[in-house]
C-alpha cells in the first residue's frame, strides 16, 4: 500500500516508517518539525519507497493531494509531552483538534482509512484499573492546564468515531501508554530519556513529586508492531485499542534502575510538581492498560521488558552522544 504518515518525523513516526517499509509498503511522511526531527527519518531518505514533505498538516491544498495519493493515513501529528502541554496549552489544543479535523475531513471525501494515535491521558484521573477502552474518563478542572492535552485527544477520538458512524469513514484509534525507545528525546517531559540523559552526564536525576507514581513503559518496536498490524484489519474499524505494557514501576524505582544500567554516580533529587510544571499540577498515581481487546484482535502483546527498554535507550544515547541538558 501507499501510506501517508502525518507527524512522521516524530519519534514514533520514524520507527513506524521503518516497520511499514520493511513490510513492503511505500511511505510518505509529512511533518513541520515543530516537535519532530529529521534525525528520526534521515537514515530512510535514500530508501526505495520512502519520501517526505516538510510542511504543516494545516496546509490543506497540499494535504488534499497527499491524501488523494495514499491508500491509508496514519495520523500521528500532535502536540505531545506534559511539559509542552503545560507551557503551551493554546498550541496543544489548536494543533491536536484542528489537524485531526483536517485529516478526517479530507480522508472522508476519498474514503481513505485513518489510523489515529491517541493517548492513555484520556483516562484522566480514573482509578478503575486496569483501564479498559469502554471505561469512563475522569478529567480535572479546566483551570488545571495539565488536562488540556487529555481533553484535546478525547475530542479527537470523538471526531474519529463520529466520522466513522456518520460518514462511514474507516477509522481506528490507538491509545498509547508511555511509548519509549531509541531516538526519543526528553525535551518535552518524557521521563526515561530525560533520566538516562541525566545519568550519563553525571547530573542529578530529577524525580517529580514523591516518586511513588507508577507507570508502565512500552518499547517503541512493540508499539509500531501493533500499529502496523492493524493496517489490514478491517474488523478494527470504528474501534479504540489500548497499546502498552502491563509491567509497572514507580518513578523512583525507575530512576534507581537507570542508575544501575548506566553505572552512574548521580544522585536522585526530588522536585515538587509546582516547580517542575505549575501550581496545582495534578498527576495520576497509576496508569495500567487492559490489553484484552488488542490481544483478541491481533494476538498482540509486548515482547520487550523494561530492562530491555532502558538498555536500548542507554545504548542509543551513548552511541549518538545524545546527552542533552534537560
Amino acid at each position: 500500500m501507499k501510506l501517508l504518515i502525518t507527524g512522521g518525523a516524530g519519534f514514533v513516526g520514524g520507527h513506524l516508517s521503518e516497520r511499514l517499509i520493511g513490510a513492503g509498503h511505500s511511505v510518505h511522511v509529512i511533518d513541520d518539525l515543530s516537535t519532530g526531527s529529521m534525525n528520526n527519518i534521515a537514515h530512510l531518505k535514500d530508501t526505495p519507497g520512502f519520501s517526505y514533505t516538510i510542511e504543516s498538516v494545516d496546509n490543506v491544498p497540499l494535504m488534499a493531494e497527499l491524501v488523494d495519493e495514499a491508500d491509508m493515513i496514519y495520523h500521528l501529528a500532535a502536540a505531545v509531552g506534559v511539559q509542552l502541554i503545560v507551557d503551551s496549552p493554546i498550541r496543544a489544543l489548536g494543533t491536536n483538534i484542528r489537524l485531526t479535523e483536517i485529516v478526517l475531513d479530507l480522508a472522508s471525501k476519498k474514503g481513505k482509512p485513518v489510523l489515529f494515535t491517541s493517548t492513555s491521558e484520556v483516562y484522566g484521573k480514573s482509578q478503575a484499573l486496569p483501564f479498559t477502552e469502554d471505561g469512563d474518563m475522569t478529567f480535572g478542572a479546566t483551570d488545571k492546564g495539565r488536562w488540556a492535552y487529555a481533553c484535546s485527544k478525547a475530542i479527537d477520538e470523538f471526531l474519529a468515531l463520529a466520522y466513522y458512524h456518520e460518514r462511514g469513514l474507516p477509522t481506528v484509534t490507538f491509545r498509547l501508554f508511555n511509548t519509549v525507545g531509541p531516538r526519543q528525546t526528553g525535551r518535552y517531559g518524557m521521563v526515561i530519556p530525560r533520566l538516562v540523559s541525566q545519568a550519563l552526564s553525571g547530573r542529578p536525576l530529577t524525580v517529580y513529586g514523591d516518586g511513588q507514581q507508577r507507570r508502565c513503559f512500552c518499547h517503541v518496536a512493540d508499539t509500531v508492531e501493533a500499529l502496523a498490524g492493524m493496517a489490514e484489519a478491517e474488523e478494527a474499524y470504528g474501534r479504540v485499542f489500548n497499546v502498552g505494557s502491563q509491567e509497572e514501576i514507580s518513578i523512583y524505582d525507575l530512576a534507581e534502575r537507570i542508575i544501575e544500567h548506566t553505572n552512574s554516580d548521580s544522585e536522585i533529587v526530588f522536585v515538587p510538581y509546582e516547580e517542575a510544571y505549575d501550581r496545582g499540577f495534578e498527576d495520576m498515581e497509576r496508569r495500567i492498560p487492559d490489553l484484552t481487546r488488542i490481544g483478541e484482535m491481533l494476538g498482540w502483546n509486548t515482547t520487550r521488558n523494561l530492562d530491555q527498554i532502558i538498555t536500548d535507550v542507554v545504548a542509543h544515547n551513548r552511541k549518538s552522544s545524545d546527552v542533552v541538558t534537560v
